[in-house]
């Protein structure tokens, strides 16, 4: 059993790992025609309303603690 587990892990002879130029190419057209598809779609209205609540104005401990009787 220890032979094919060092078997498996010695590299073939003259054989080198990796992805062609052609392949890496490919490979980056469909990332980028993929991705800017995504950032075409924008963003959606329900997260541009969140991320405007979230940059509203911070509460304070007195905003949270105050009952409204001063």
């Amino acid at each position: 059993m220890n032979d094919l587990k060092s078997k498996a892990k010695d590299p073939v002879p003259g054989k080198q790992g990796g992805l062609n130029a052609e392949i890496q190419s490919r490979i980056g057209h469909q990332l980028r025609a993929m991705y800017d598809d995504v950032v075409r779609q924008g963003v959606p209205d329900r997260f541009v309303d969140l991320i405007r609540k979230l940059d509203g104005p911070v509460a304070t401990p007195e905003d949270v603690n105050n009952d409204g009787r001063d």
